[in-house]
């Protein structure tokens, strides 16, 4: 039997963080809409992560729900170190990335939530950040699900 917090199906998502024109990306799950009015997103990042390297001397990120397309860069976005290895080259030379308000986003996202800092707080094994939403765009609701993720063994929660 799963435990209580791996049986919700919920949203794959992948943080886009910036050093300078660089882009790096993670997957993100532990991630929550936590109010309408002003829209703020809660999002946690993995310690020792070039993710939090990049967020913690930044404003910004932009938050990528992901489609089903996206379900082969799970294990690159999500179990190689942007610390070790340069995941802009990588899609790059794949053609993954285009433009979206001046920042390299991947293709074909079904939403992108630009974000705006607020705080941050230790929360154990990740750093949990608040955002101020403030644009963001809805491509498609053919959205990358946790049980996709499952169901293709590429998690184990």
């Amino acid at each position: 039997m799963k435990r209580p917090w791996n049986l919700p199906n919920i949203p794959v998502y992948s943080l886009a963080t910036y050093e300078g024109d660089q882009v790096n990306m993670n997957i993100c799950t532990y991630v929550s809409a936590v109010s309408m009015h002003p829209k703020r997103y809660m999002v946690a990042v993995y310690h020792h992560t070039k993710s939090l390297e990049n967020i913690s001397k930044s404003k910004t990120a932009i938050l990528q729900i992901l489609s089903q397309q996206h379900i082969s860069l799970v294990n690159t976005l999500g179990k190689r170190s942007g610390i070790r290895y340069d995941k802009q080259s990588y899609l790059r030379k794949k053609h993954l990335l285009e433009d979206w308000n001046g920042r390299n986003v991947l293709k074909n996202c079904a939403g992108l939530l630009e974000l705006e800092k607020l705080w941050a707080k230790d929360a154990g094994d990740h750093t949990m950040f608040l955002f101020d939403v403030k644009s963001f765009q809805t491509n498609h609701d053919e959205v990358l699900m946790l049980d996709d993720l499952r169901e293709k063994k590429l998690v184990s929660i």
